[in-house]
């Protein structure tokens, strides 16, 4: 549950991590990321995540989580089109 006002969305998360909402939606799905619904809006309540993405990372660190997905993805892009249809 959301607990502070530090949050972001799953839209949000896809930009800054330059993966499609499909995934970020997976990774809810899989508790990977934590979420909760508000509304009609998946917000991310991850403390650890939203306080990496709020801007206390550096810009290389953000390079390195953004080479770290595309690695992921091309590994995985298959496997992750195919869960997306489910």
């Amino acid at each position: 549950m959301v607990t502070n006002m530090e949050y972001i969305t799953i839209p949000k998360l896809a930009e800054i991590l330059n993966v499609t909402r499909q995934t970020v939606y997976y990774w809810v799905k899989n508790g990977k990321v934590q979420a909760t619904k508000v509304g009609g809006t998946w917000i991310i309540d991850d403390p650890e995540l939203t306080t990496i993405l709020s801007g206390n990372v550096t810009e290389k660190q953000k390079q390195e989580i953004r080479e770290a997905v595309e690695v992921a993805l091309k590994q995985y892009n298959e496997l992750y089109r195919r869960l997306a249809k489910e």
